[in-house]
């Protein structure tokens, strides 16, 4: 295709999903469902018009899902309801640290016994496929601050945490793929990869986030030297953030959700503090809204960067689940991608819903639609991409392309169709 012709397309898909087009709203077809279907038709397994190889670009692919998560992930963390209190966040605490390694065991002891790869390639692979998306479950997230549907927030909370959670267990597998196993290995995993990644990770982001809630609040109310680029601001703390990880070795998409909560959660503690009639007499007045509103009293780089990074996580959305269309070959749709898929969401995900919550006092209802809306997507294609460059042997890589490429598109397809009607009723009862 043609510049032209992919600046036409992408242009009509832009007007479309604007309007909210009746058709696909009659149809109750996702965003991500419209995106997929026009990537196969136009890809190598119908017409053939482009392919995109992502063995040969793995660089390029890695670069894109990771602007992708970390843009859902801060977007996500301002969206958090309410601060972090264990009463609260248990529950998607218990889902993204301990529901997230009893995934990664189930999906690599299928690997290893039914896909008969190598222990540590089954665990790469594990960790590959358990994380839940950001991205694509938009369907299922925080909609907007003053949203605290214990649903959405549980499924949101734990995506914006188990895309760091899932780290550890990649580091592992590549680790084992590389040496044999050892208690060396296992202690250096433990310290470095799990307790000194995520401790620093946690730390970095909280800081950084009260850091700036304070210098905005600082420039803002008290020096008054005009308005600020709340977009420029967020942005700026998500490539700060992101950036101390790395030279830390920490988990960067954890530190980012965690600077997003603290960022919103420390701009509503100085606001309340500084309620209106207590601020200073140079301070604008803040005006109060409504809880079910988007903007939230005192958080104003929160409601002010919102809006811009929301379009740019949905342009993300389009081209990398295009992209995914041009990827796939008929060929692809193997019985070992496709039975590990609906292993994995049948079972895998259910199970491990179950005993990471058991006595947590979670409603089963609520435990039955968390443990189905396990949405694959952005987040794996970046932890495919990532284990790729990192060294995973070719054999190795391309048998886990098919693999992860067919569990994203089911997934898109599957949950896409079910979540409306099953949010629906969610809502009704």
């Amino acid at each position: 295709m043609t510049n032209a012709a992919w600046f036409v397309l992408i242009g009509t898909l832009l007007i479309m999903m604007g309007l909210r087009s009746p058709f696909f709203q009659r149809l109750r077809l996702t965003p991500s469902i419209v995106y997929l279907a026009i990537g196969i038709t136009l890809g190598p397994s119908i017409l053939g018009a482009f392919h995109f190889n992502p063995l040969k670009q793995a660089h390029l692919l890695e670069v894109l899902a990771e602007i992708a998560v970390l843009v859902s992930l801060f977007i996500a963390g301002m969206k958090m309801p309410l601060p972090f209190r264990w009463r609260e966040w248990h529950a998607p605490v218990r889902l993204a640290f301990l529901s997230m390694t009893i995934s990664v065991a189930l999906t690599a002891a299928f690997g290893y016994y039914v896909l008969a790869l190598p222990l540590g390639a089954a665990v790469v692979l594990g960790a590959i496929l358990a994380p839940t998306d950001p991205v694509l479950a938009t369907d299922v997230q925080v909609r907007h601050m003053g949203d605290k549907d214990p649903l959405r927030f549980t499924l949101t909370s734990e995506a914006g945490m188990n895309d760091g959670s899932a780290f550890p267990f990649v580091m592992l597998g590549l680790a084992m793929l590389s040496a044999p196993v050892s208690f060396e290995l296992l202690g250096t995993w433990v310290l470095k990869d799990v307790l000194w990644s995520t401790v620093a990770a946690l730390v970095v982001g909280v800081l950084m986030g009260r850091l700036l809630a304070q210098l905005v609040w600082k420039q803002r109310f008290l020096i008054s030297e005009g308005p600020l680029l709340d977009d420029f601001l967020g942005l700026g703390l998500i490539g700060m953030v992101y950036g101390i990880c790395l030279l830390l070795d920490a988990w960067g998409f954890l530190a980012v959700f965690a600077a997003a909560i603290s960022l919103r959660q420390s701009e509503r503690k100085l606001a309340s503090i500084h309620a209106p009639g207590e601020e200073p007499s140079s301070a604008p007045a803040i005006q109060v809204l409504p809880e079910e509103s988007t903007p939230q009293h005192g958080t104003q780089v929160a409601e002010g960067s919102l809006l811009f990074k929301e379009s740019l996580e949905r342009l993300s959305e389009l081209v990398l689940v295009m992209l995914l269309g041009g990827m796939l070959f008929l060929d692809s749709w193997s019985f070992r991608a496709v039975g590990l898929a609906l292993f994995l969401f049948v079972i895998v995900r259910p199970i491990s819903v179950f005993l990471g919550l058991l006595g947590s006092g979670t409603p089963v209802r609520l435990q039955m639609l968390v443990g189905w809306f396990g949405v694959r997507g952005i987040g794996s294609i970046y932890y495919l991409m990532f284990a790729i460059v990192y060294g995973l042997p070719e054999e190795l890589a391309l048998e886990f392309i098919h693999i992860t490429l067919v569990v994203i598109v089911l997934s898109i397809i599957i949950h896409g169709l079910t979540v409306k009607p099953m949010m629906s009723k969610w809502w009704s009862s």
